[in-house]
């Protein structure tokens, strides 16, 4: 079935424990996508500026990653982010951003892209989410992600956006600010109320929590991974296996999410074990499943 992405193409530089690696291809969206097309065909919204050095149609060689929605805007730069991981890599430091494209209009929406049955509204400001969303037409489900950013200047155009998506993916730390709760539960709860019907809370290394308006209740663990030497793009990878196994199921019931959860969380450890995409790049499906299957045995008794 037909998945959208939308979101950002980026220059990373990341400084972590294990070393340091400057002007590297990154971004939500070619995270996302990357981890996607393991599963399903994807349709790919951006835009990057003239000054762009990666050629994302070799990147995605071999891959159903449709470029119909790469918009190469003249005269202007592409996004970058420079960020230091410290410790456990659990903490990260921004030292530098320059929104550059992403602080002009957003890319349009191809024609051929309007009928997509899936969508993800990877981070950004909310009105801009709502903005693409508004030329899908009609939508099976859709997920975004979120940030401390707009959920603290954003409240409201958040507030909106969240009554029209079915699901929103993020961090514990943003979960226990947007619902002003402690209690991860108690926080799941509090945003189902605001509007989507499921809610994926990351945890990191911990793993995972789902609730649904439902009742439903799902807790995985992250998988055992023992390299980690980049964690920049693992929400996103993690995203892109959720919505990817999603589509390929063509269904929302409670048995694809908790898999969804799983093939998510599979992914986002091989993109940690590398810099940038060389932890998902040098992958296969088979390596998924072989993992898929590790973590299933550590989680049964």
């Amino acid at each position: 079935m037909s998945l959208l992405v939308t979101g950002s193409i980026g220059i990373d530089t990341v400084k972590t424990p294990s070393g340091h690696r400057e002007d590297c291809l990154g971004g939500s969206a070619v995270y996302f996508s990357m981890a996607a097309s393991f599963f399903a065909p994807v349709r790919f919204v951006g835009v990057i500026g003239d000054d762009c050095p990666f050629d994302l149609a070799k990147v995605f060689t071999g891959r159903e990653v449709d470029l119909t929605g790469l918009e190469t805007r003249a005269g202007s730069k592409t996004f970058r982010w420079a960020g230091s991981y410290h410790g456990a890599m659990n903490e990260r430091t921004t030292d530098s951003v320059e929104l550059n494209v992403l602080a002009e209009a957003p890319p349009k929406v191809p024609d051929v892209y309007r009928d997509s049955k899936y969508v993800f509204l990877a981070n950004t400001a909310p009105a801009l989410q709502m903005e693409l969303l508004e030329q899908v037409d009609k939508p099976q489900f859709v997920a975004a992600d979120t940030m401390n950013m707009w959920i603290t200047n954003h409240t409201k155009d958040l507030g909106e956006l969240l009554k029209k998506i079915d699901c929103l993916v993020l961090n514990d730390e943003e979960a226990r600010l947007l619902s002003g709760q402690t209690n991860l539960i108690e926080a799941a709860g509090s945003v189902l109320d605001m509007g989507p019907g499921v809610v994926i809370v990351k945890k990191g290394e911990a793993g995972s929590f789902m609730a649904t308006a439902d009742g439903e209740r799902f807790i995985l663990p992250g998988y055992p991974a023992t390299q980690v030497l980049d964690p920049t793009g693992a929400g996103d990878s993690f995203a892109g296996g959720l919505m990817g196994y999603i589509a390929k199921a063509g269904k929302i019931d409670k048995d694809t999410l908790r898999k969804a959860i799983a093939y998510g969380t599979v992914i986002a450890s091989f993109t940690i074990a590398e810099f940038s995409l060389n932890g998902l790049a040098s992958i296969s499906l088979e390596d998924i499943e072989n993992r898929l299957e590790t973590l299933r045995k550590s989680v049964i008794f």
